[in-house]
């Protein structure tokens, strides 16, 4: 089990920041289920005290991710799959409130931003698409691409004006930020054009916010993030 990617913690308690270091080693594969592991050896891999990650591995025992088998020791749930999809319904209906939100409250400057945002992406698109024909390496682009995504999730985040609603989706994201990004380069490298079926979502969500609209808002944000965790959770081992 590398140390590295159980340390990236990245919540602002000590609690959170085990919870979804542990979490990130199951759902990525670092953990395999029927292994066993205990408070304290993943306290020592995560330079923290037993008592946060006594509690983490009582949210991922509920969470079906954990299974006790010994006072002190789990192993990792052979009906991860199921958990796993369940954790991916909670981040998509969290996904489709924001989006809600945002329709509510976004103004027309940050609506306007978001449009020249996917503008950014728009022109990256075709410069990947240019770069296939050519038969040329894409992975840059695609990195640059995924950054300017990212903008424009956060950019979506903010208009919700709702800091407890993005921290708790935050707090329940199936994958890290890099998680996410290190498996789309992933299935990028092997199909150059995966999820590009997904991408008019976005300015649908764009024109849903810019009318207030709150159920075209979610019903795009929904697609698209059910559509791209399914994808995600399908590659590898999950």
């Amino acid at each position: 089990m590398a140390t590295e990617s159980l340390a990236e913690l990245t919540s602002d308690t000590l609690a959170d920041r085990a919870y979804r270091s542990v979490r990130a080693a199951i759902v990525t594969g670092e953990l395999r289920p029927g292994q066993k592991v205990t408070e304290r050896g993943l306290a020592e891999r995560l330079a923290v005290s037993p008592t946060p990650v006594r509690e983490a591995i009582r949210r991922l025992e509920q969470d079906g991710l954990l299974e006790r088998s010994g006072p002190r020791t789990v192993k990792v749930s052979s009906i991860g799959d199921s958990a796993l999809q369940d954790l991916a319904e909670v981040e998509v209906a969290l996904r489709g409130m924001v989006a809600r939100f945002a329709a509510r409250h976004a103004t027309p400057e940050q609506v306007d931003n978001l449009d020249a945002i996917l503008d950014e992406a728009d022109d990256l698109r075709l410069v990947i698409e240019q770069r296939l024909k050519k038969r040329e390496p894409v992975t840059r682009n695609v990195n640059q691409l995924l950054d300017v995504m990212q903008r424009f999730n956060d950019a979506v985040s903010a208009c919700a004006n709702n800091p407890v609603l993005v921290r708790l989706l935050d707090q329940t994201r199936v994958f890290s930020p890099s998680e996410t990004r290190a498996r789309r380069l992933e299935r990028v490298s092997g199909d150059p054009r995966f999820g590009e079926e997904r991408y008019a979502t976005h300015r649908a969500l764009v024109r849903a916010l810019r009318a207030g609209d709150e159920p075209a808002a979610e019903t795009a944000v929904v697609e698209d993030a059910r559509g791209g965790l399914t994808a995600l959770l399908s590659d590898g081992d999950h």
